[in-house]
């Protein structure tokens, strides 16, 4: 990060709870830049923070993904309004989904949006996400859509939204890309990592121009337990360590 972009530590001066939940965010950040998921900067993850106020955290607009540190991330309310002092802007017309979900999901601890190839290319199929991948079926055990309205900034495409998502913890947004929900952070990277895999692997199976094999129902609808058992719920017990080791040691700046 470049000088002119560091700013003092929060660490300290937040509570204990918000502090790890902005390393765990700060860390998601980076992650998916280190992925190829991120879009510029034109893409969000927000947290929810702990305590009764409907209060999150979301990303400084304007910065890279591998720019993003725990501290600089900033504190907004339910209408994207700063609630605490910060030289970065934020982006109101980005938080309209987030704040969508996060309204009518208490589970909905993170939410995480991308615009990768795979993801916009399986949306914009009429079939949307084949069942012919052991991660296809993951996807396909809690998967909702919603078809396109335009650019995401008009909260009246809310309540269409909140319905195609109902308890779905993957939404296909229709031309647009893709979404999950997760009760924390881990959880929802590691949906959107079995996401992003699925469309990956449908666009290049499909473009061998072979029969391709289906999974059948019944086991599809099997997977939600087998989920449970293997990654703890989609939790991120097992696989989030992993990755917060990775990130240490390429760059363990996002904790500052």
């Amino acid at each position: 990060m470049s000088a002119s972009l560091q700013i003092a530590s929060l660490q300290g001066k937040v509570s204990d709870a918000e502090w790890q939940l902005r390393c765990d965010l700060a860390a998601a950040y980076r992650l998916v830049d280190e992925f190829g998921w991120s879009d510029l900067v034109f893409t969000h993850i927000s947290a929810r923070m702990p305590g009764p106020e409907h209060h999150f955290l979301i990303n400084p607009y304007g910065l890279a993904f591998d720019e993003i540190t725990a501290s600089s991330l900033v504190k907004v309310d339910a209408a994207c309004n700063k609630l605490h002092d910060s030289p970065f802007p934020v982006n109101p017309a980005g938080f309209v989904i987030h704040s969508a979900v996060h309204e009518v999901r208490d589970d909905a601890g993170c939410v995480l949006h991308t615009h990768t190839r795979a993801g916009v290319a399986v949306s914009a199929q009429k079939a949307g996400v084949l069942p012919i991948s052991q991660q296809s079926t993951a996807v396909l055990a809690s998967l909702a859509y919603h078809d396109y309205e335009g650019v995401a900034f008009r909260p009246d495409e809310k309540p269409r939204l909140q319905a195609d998502l109902g308890r779905a913890n993957f939404l296909c947004l229709r031309n647009h890309g893709l979404l999950t929900v997760g009760p924390t952070v881990a959880d929802a990277f590691l949906a959107m990592y079995i996401f992003e895999a699925t469309c990956q692997i449908q666009i290049a199976a499909q473009s061998g121009g072979a029969e391709l094999i289906p999974v059948s129902q019944s086991i599809i609808d099997g997977v939600a337990e087998s989920v449970r058992v293997q990654t703890g719920g989609m939790g991120g017990r097992f696989v989030w360590p992993t990755l917060l080791r990775r990130l240490e040691r390429r760059d363990p700046s996002y904790r500052s």
